[in-house]
């Protein structure tokens, strides 16, 4: 067993508003310089819909990831022979159009206009050539159209569902969406590293950050092909590649990320995930509908003896030992199970999940009190307005159990709480319904509170660094917290 430390999130889609405040943060701090404006490190997507990059998902035309050939894993855009012949001409890369062409306002022809009868209007003009353009799209331009005909209908997602369930999505009375905020998954397996020619890709051993050594990239772009999420971005002012690098600085320094920091839903979650870094090839090779538990299975238990001395074997510091055991990514995907990977198919392992949305179920308020229109929890949650196939196919690898127990969950929890504080409910319905998705009372209420009613310390547990370490020999952390000092005399030698 080699024990490793990966920072990991959730994401909870239940609470997303779709504010764009993550990305505006993310976009303010990191990628307003010339060369990232298209770069939106965070973007926060509608779905059902296409997504930024335009149908990011479909690897038949990005062939982003891994695949399985002979048994064997192998990235699908490139290889050592497949990468050398086409070094110079990469034909699977999104164009700045699968983007969108950045662009600003003439503003000065709102000043220098002559008079006139015509009110004067400032013209977009591109940040790429500077010339006069016209906007046609942007990073968010489906934003809130989950029933249009061009945006949702292109889903990729869409694929696996029947007509009939295609159909009910754009009916108006069933009309829905939500919000799927997107940064870079920091994978297991990242295929944006194999992909890689210049060995400029590379995950930090500490914490399981994936970064791009600026020195080193030479712009092959081989990067952005092997993303699958399309989460490296090229600067064509630099010739480099640049992506999220989870704020890692702010980490340091004992501070969540810009966008966990700014979140207004409180959708976010950071923590410290210990796994077996011996079986992440077997996983990833695993059968489509296995990857889904077996990358749970590959999460360790941070307050197994066993794990402890392989994590201190392997440098690991007790008090990130510490930091794993109290994190709140590991109670929403192993203990409760409530958060799934985002496409798990693309065999990358990623460590960003999401907490399913529990769409509206349909239901009335009679004399007796609010029921279902299902008789069961389990049809209840299979009558939602958007398909469980869809969201299979978003966060399941097409095992559409571990989403169905998810939703139960979810639905359970919700019940619970109403029949506890509305007090609508008929007798029974809340127990029959927490016995139904196998999830205690006490359970549901440690659900209800990390969800609804945790603090920012308890939703952003940032294990401490080497920095922190250095400043507590001489001084109080918390008095240098937000410095960018040295810390020493001399450079910390990591040991984990």
């Amino acid at each position: 067993m080699d024990v490793r430390a990966q920072i990991a999130s959730v994401f909870h889609l239940d609470k997303c508003i779709g504010c764009h405040t993550c990305s505006v943060a993310c976009k303010n701090l990191w990628t307003d310089r010339r060369g990232a404006e298209y770069m939106w490190w965070n973007n926060v997507e509608t779905k059902p819909g296409t997504g930024y990059p335009t149908l990011w998902e479909d690897q038949q035309q990005y062939r982003g990831g891994w695949e399985l050939h002979n048994g064997r894993l192998r990235l699908r855009a490139t290889g050592k022979i497949r990468g050398l012949t086409n070094i110079f001409f990469n034909p699977t890369l999104p164009e700045l159009d699968d983007y969108y062409e950045p662009w600003s306002y003439r503003y000065g022809d709102l000043f220098d206009a002559p008079q006139g009868d015509v009110q004067p209007t400032a013209r977009p003009i591109s940040l790429v050539t500077g010339r006069p353009m016209d906007i046609e799209s942007g990073p968010n331009w489906d934003d809130d159209l989950g029933g249009s005909p061009v945006y949702a209908a292109n889903d990729p997602n869409l694929a696996g569902l029947n007509e009939e369930e295609r159909r009910s999505l754009f009916q108006l009375q069933r009309l829905h969406m939500f919000y799927i905020p997107r940064i870079c998954n920091h994978c297991l397996n990242p295929g944006c590293v194999a992909a890689c020619p210049s060995g400029a890709m590379y995950k930090r051993g500490e914490d399981g950050i994936v970064l791009v050594n600026q020195e080193k990239c030479r712009g092959w772009r081989f990067c952005v092909s092997g993303c699958p999420y399309k989460k490296v971005y090229y600067n064509w002012e630099t010739g480099k590649s640049e992506k999220c690098l989870l704020c890692y600085p702010r980490q340091e320094d004992g501070f969540a990320p810009a966008c966990f920091h700014s979140c207004v839903g409180r959708i976010r979650y950071l923590g410290l995930l210990l796994y077996d870094a011996s079986r992440v090839e077997e996983v990833a090779s695993a059968p489509e509908e296995m990857l889904v538990r077996l990358q749970r299975d590959l999460i360790l238990d941070p307050f197994s003896p066993e794990v402890i001395e392989g994590a201190r074997d392997n440098g690991i510091h007790d008090r990130w030992i510490e930091a794993a055991q109290g994190s709140p990514v590991y109670r929403l995907v192993k203990e409760w199970e409530l958060a799934l990977p985002l496409h798990a198919e693309f065999r990358t392992l990623p460590t960003l999940f999401y907490v399913p949305p529990l769409l509206p179920i349909m239901g009335m308020l009679g004399e007796d009190g609010y029921h279902l229109e299902a008789e069961e929890l389990f049809d209840a949650v299979e009558q939602a307005r958007v398909p469980i196939r869809y969201l299979t196919s978003l966060f399941g690898a097409g095992d559409q159990k571990v989403v169905t127990r998810a939703l139960l969950k979810l639905a359970a929890v919700r019940f619970h709480r109403r029949a506890a504080t509305v007090g609508d409910l008929r007798a029974g319905v809340a127990e029959k319904m927490l016995e139904q998705a196998a999830c205690s009372p006490t359970e549901a209420e440690a659900i209800f509170r990390l969800t609804s009613l945790a603090t920012a310390d308890e939703r952003h547990r940032v294990p401490p660094y080497q920095g922190e370490a250095i400043v507590e020999e001489t001084a109080d952390p918390h008095t240098r917290r937000g410095d960018a000092g040295f810390g020493g005399r001399l450079p910390p030698r990591r040991g984990f």
